[in-house]
């Protein structure tokens, strides 16, 4: 039964993937867009390459959709006060009625998955996912090498 939980645990995050890009789609975006927006709401002055190592994909990508996101006012990137090179990514104000949508949206979500949960077995849930986060995130050691004739 602990082996379904992997794979009930990666369908819900699918369908809500799923239905997330949806939604984004009605309000002319992609999911990616969305999270770059929720993202910076969090985080401000993050740099491309921080955000694609938040969005799990190459820094190139992140730049077109910065670039979309840029061209349609909702941020802009900021050269950085230390380091010329770099450019931080700011949200813009026409980027807060979307976010607005954005908060109502994972709320709505949020209530339509927990439907008919108590709120205790929402906190052990929640409390249990953390946890497996925690224990993924944390540094592994890499793994033994095989000795020549194993």
């Amino acid at each position: 039964m602990k082996h379904e939980m992997l794979v009930e645990l990666y369908d819900v995050a699918r369908l809500m993937r799923i239905r997330f890009d949806r939604w984004a789609r009605a309000y002319g975006m992609t999911r990616a867009q969305g999270v770059i927006l929720a993202r910076l709401s969090r985080s401000p002055g993050m740099t491309q390459n921080e955000m694609a190592g938040v969005c799990e994909v190459e820094p190139i990508t992140v730049g077109r959709l910065v670039d979309r996101l840029e061209a349609r006012g909702l941020l802009e990137r900021r050269l950085d006060p230390a380091d010329r090179r770099i450019r931080r990514l700011h949200l813009l104000p026409a980027a807060e009625p979307i976010l607005t949508e954005i908060h109502s949206y994972k709320e709505q979500l949020l209530a339509e998955i927990t439907l008919g949960l108590d709120p205790a077995t929402i906190d052990i849930v929640t409390t249990a996912l953390l946890q497996m986060k925690s224990q993924l995130t944390m540094e592994q050691p890499p793994a033994k090498a095989a000795a020549a004739g194993e």
